[in-house]
């Protein structure tokens, strides 16, 4: 979609007209559909870098997925969860209500805060990161190496932060204008220079380096492209020196308790890192069922998420309730359609999965069971991230971040206590059940809040959609697991092709993927989980149209 080069004020709406809204799931859609498309080229890239680092034979993979994750951390807890939850819905308010220059002016005192605060945190991490790595990874001590390797990837990855925290911010700005485009393809920037700098290397050690190195590069790339994109849709936002303002203390005010609410998963997958610690190649099986069962939740719970927020903080803001319903009644609704099927995929055939796709090079079979055990168990949790994503906004829009924040804490404790419990009674795999425990935990929670306080109830019709959805998903996954069962006779007429370049297994992941993929399509419209009405609804309608509302009947 082009911009102009100058900002463009739209008219107001005429006298008695309804007001403008920004079609929620039409934007979700738009930006689920560029995040597809960097998720699949995420996975590229980590077929790539598994491919050249390996999992438990060498000592590379362990201590660049450290490195990855540290930064990671702060990204999504400090940067993208605080400011995605205190900072869109302020910034919101104010481009509705007192107009562009003091949205900008809010926004340049908030860039210039958090790029202080996450300059500091880089630099004194960098610096303690010898002593911080025996926290991180204790299971890293014994191997002296893998625990030197870690600490000098770590530290140069760290610069990554403060560049995404600017970057999610200005993806902030163009969200609260209704632009998804560029802050769905933004991650793709990391896909592409990671390729570039790994692709080439043959020796797992300098496939490290490379990989950590151009975490840093991509960095400073995705950042320019959000700077300029939010200059593009009108927002004119300067650089001034960091300010503790009024506006900036109540941000702070807000942005801790929301860092905290949003922080449950990412803490909760960070506790799992350092139980992983103990066993080797454990932090790579981690890493690669976490890219599977994370594209559910970054296509449909962010999107849906990040969508529904300003949507949501615009109709409360007008005192519209029955918008506010209708838009928390589609989230709900669509964020099920799309993540039940995928958690019942991921436990029919999670083996099936890994080693179709990432069994190859340095990583071997026995990593891929590894991972398959933990992707089972991520499996029936999926669901749950993606309904925190899409619960979590109810409160933020209503500038409540304390009840998320209690909820976090409590799912964090639970994850702790079973995780490690879990560990030592089941192995690896019991950190997966301890995540996605935890994760249920924090959404019911969430919804007996919300229910209690009359903020939201889903209506009978809703659930109803729900149930029409969940048996929709059985039936898919039950074929699904038969035929993984069945998996030799499955690829045997496929191996029989002599197809180039893939192999069977590989053909076959493909085949029952998109084949489940199709036969859901079908069965979810046959028992009315969703109709054709609400797609062709969901894909047309553009901003200023009213509000299609989901057809609950």
């Amino acid at each position: 979609m082009s911009t102009p080069s100058e900002p463009v004020t739209p008219p107001p709406p005429p006298a008695g007209a309804p007001p403008r809204r920004n079609g929620m799931l039409r934007s979700s859609i738009i930006f689920s559909a560029l995040t597809l498309f960097s998720r699949v080229l995420g996975l590229v890239r980590d077929l790539v870098v598994t491919a050249r680092l390996g999992a438990s034979l060498t000592i590379a993979a362990d201590a660049y997925y450290t490195a990855l994750a540290f930064p990671n951390l702060f990204r999504r807890i400090f940067a993208e969860g605080a400011f995605a939850a205190a900072f869109v819905p302020g910034y919101a308010k104010r481009l509705e209500g007192e107009g562009e220059a003091v949205a900008n002016q809010y926004a340049a005192d908030a860039a210039a805060g958090l790029a202080v605060v996450t300059v500091a945190l880089t630099l004194a991490a960098q610096a303690a990161m010898p002593w911080l790595m025996y926290v991180i990874n204790p299971g890293y001590v014994d191997e002296p190496d893998k625990f030197r390797l870690a600490v000098i990837l770590t530290q140069i990855t760290m610069p990554y932060l403060p560049c995404m925290a600017i970057a999610a911010l200005f993806s902030g700005v163009l969200n609260a204008h209704g632009r998804f485009i560029v802050s769905g393809f933004y991650p793709t920037v990391l896909n592409v220079v990671m390729l570039a700098v790994v692709w080439p290397q043959r020796d797992a050690i300098t496939a490290a380096y490379a990989a950590s190195i151009g975490v840093g590069v991509a960095g400073v790339g995705q950042a320019a492209l959000v700077i300029w994109a939010a200059r593009r849709a009108g927002a004119r936002v300067r650089l001034v020196k960091p300010r503790l303002t009024p506006d900036m203390k109540e941000l702070v005010r807000r942005a801790v308790p929301a860092a905290i609410a949003n922080s449950a998963t990412q803490i909760n997958i960070f506790v799992s890192g350092i139980l992983a610690s103990q066993v080797s190649g454990a932090r790579v099986w981690l890493n690669v069922a976490d890219r599977l069962y994370q594209l559910p939740m970054s296509l449909v719970g962010v999107a849906i998420g990040i969508a529904l927020l300003p949507r949501l903080s615009q109709s409360l803001r007008r005192g519209d309730a029955a918008d506010a319903k209708l838009v928390m009644d589609q989230g709900l609704v669509f964020g099920l359609a799309l993540s039940l099927p995928a958690a019942a995929a991921l436990m029919a055939m999670p083996v099936y999965l890994i080693d179709g796709l990432f069994t190859r090079g340095a990583f071997v079979f026995a990593d891929a069971a590894a991972a398959g055990a933990l992707l089972f168990h991520y499996g029936w949790g999926t669901p749950a991230f993606v309904l925190q994503r899409i619960l979590q906004p109810a409160f933020f829009a209503r500038e409540d971040t304390r009840t998320p924040m209690r909820f976090a804490l409590i799912s964090v404790a639970v994850n702790i206590v079973a995780g490690v419990a879990l560990f030592f009674v089941v192995g690896v795999p019991g950190i997966a059940m301890a995540t996605s425990l935890a994760a249920w935990i924090a959404v019911i929670q969430m919804l007996v809040a919300l229910w209690r306080r009359g903020d939201y109830r889903p209506s009978p019709a809703v659930i109803s959609k729900i149930i029409r959805v969940s048996l929709a998903s059985l039936v898919m996954g039950g074929l699904l697991a038969f035929v993984a069962f069945n998996r030799a006779a499955f690829e045997a007429p496929i191996a029989a092709l002599g197809l180039p370049l893939l192999g069977a297994k590989e053909i076959g992941v493909v085949v029952l993927s998109v084949g489940g993929m199709a036969l859901y399509g079908v069965l979810v419209l046959v028992f009315g989980g969703v109709t054709r009405a609400e797609l062709r609804a969901a894909m047309t309608r553009r901003s200023g149209t009213p509000a299609t509302p989901v057809d609950l009947g």
